[in-house]
């Protein structure tokens, strides 16, 4: 039996609210964004550092994708994996995507140590979780139907009977509609379209 829970995937659909986070007289504040390409996360990172022109570091981690991951841990000057680790450790620990998270730090002037500097990062990103509207969303796969436009009524009929989510469409005499299929549902779908005489189907 398919796994239901397998087409799922938990992210954020806005920014976190700021979260500050203080020790020993060092101050982190701490965000999470939602991301989905490297240049939303250069754009939040310019962002931050024209807000917090006099912070000395801005480590972050990121995780985008639903089946093909890709991610990164930088600890922008901190000592190595005390810093960006901690904080991807935290998007692992809640189990969330397509997503950012920033610690700004203000050198407070007493070093935290390796050991300290990996609890703070790691808090932070905690925090900045918590502070956040953390959704689930389903892994959805794209087909667009071809067919003539004869057999308009007998391709709606079956798009409304299961219910599916049309994302684009264009009617004419040869007719094209895109549909958004939840992934563990795929292949049912496929089989349905690909079965009418002068339909074709295929995946975006």
């Amino acid at each position: 039996m398919a796994d239901n829970k397998s087409d799922i995937y938990k992210t954020i659909l806005k920014p976190s609210k700021e979260v500050l986070f203080k020790d020993k007289n060092s101050k982190f504040f701490c965000y999470a964004f939602p991301v989905k390409t490297e240049e939303d996360i250069k754009s939040h990172l310019e962002n931050l550092q024209e807000q917090h022109q006099k912070a000395g570091h801005f480590c972050y981690a990121y995780q985008i994708g639903t089946e093909n991951i890709v991610y990164r841990a930088n600890d922008d000057g901190e000592p190595n994996n005390s810093a960006g680790m901690p904080i991807y450790g935290q998007i692992q620990s809640f189990n969330v995507t397509n997503i950012l998270i920033v610690v700004v730090r203000y050198f407070g002037g007493v070093k935290l140590g390796v050991g300290g500097l990996i609890n703070a990062y790691k808090t932070g990103a905690q925090l900045a979780l918590e502070a956040s509207n953390i959704k689930e969303l389903t892994i959805n796969i794209e087909f667009v139907i071809s067919f003539e436009y004869e057999l308009m009524n007998k391709v709606m009929r079956i798009i409304k009977e299961k219910n599916l989510n049309i994302t684009n469409q264009k009617l004419e005499l040869d007719c094209e509609v895109t549909i958004s299929v939840r992934k563990k549902d795929a292949k049912a779908i496929y089989n349905i379209f690909d079965s009418i005489y002068k339909v074709s189907i295929k995946k975006v």
